[in-house]
């Protein structure tokens, strides 16, 4: 991993908030990796990148992008919008915008984004979820309420690559 601050120019940022299973975080690495991002962030609970079977599901790519993990999660949302970053909770909720229509407004009007994604089964804290600029959803449909925190990074990293 490296510093925190070293991520502050990039242009996309997956943010990991206590994700503690292995291999969710290192199929979010490999997605955010294949798809272009720029690096990740990892809560301080978050699992570690660098445990094996991290390593095997990422296939590698925890060596090909930055990731970090921020020592202080506290502040970490208001450097990320000091640095310039849109910050996108994805969470299910009605008020939810869906990620669709959110990925074609971004494009029209581009910018940094910083991808906020939650731990498994209880998703993002209210705490970062009310501090975020954007909640997003992905419709699902015949009775399927959600995907897998990987699997839900993986169509949100590719909807909103710029």
């Amino acid at each position: 991993g490296i510093q925190p601050e070293e991520l502050l120019p990039a242009n996309r940022l997956v943010i990991c908030e206590d994700i503690v299973d292995h291999t969710n975080v290192g199929a979010i690495i490999r997605s955010a990796a294949g798809l272009g991002w720029d690096g990740v962030l990892l809560a301080p609970r978050a699992a570690d990148p660098l445990y094996r079977r991290a390593i095997k599901t990422s296939m590698g790519a925890v060596f090909e992008i930055p990731w970090a993990r921020m020592s202080n999660w506290e502040s970490g949302l208001l450097v990320l919008r000091e640095s310039g970053f849109e910050i996108v909770a994805m969470a299910l909720r009605d008020d939810a915008i869906d990620l669709s229509e959110y990925a074609a407004e971004l494009a029209a009007r581009p910018r940094k984004v910083a991808l906020l994604l939650g731990t498994e089964g209880d998703g993002l804290s209210s705490r970062w979820l009310s501090q975020a600029d954007a909640v997003v959803r992905i419709t699902m449909r015949h009775g399927v309420d959600s995907l897998n925190v990987a699997a839900a990074a993986a169509v949100a990293c590719y909807a909103l690559n710029a």
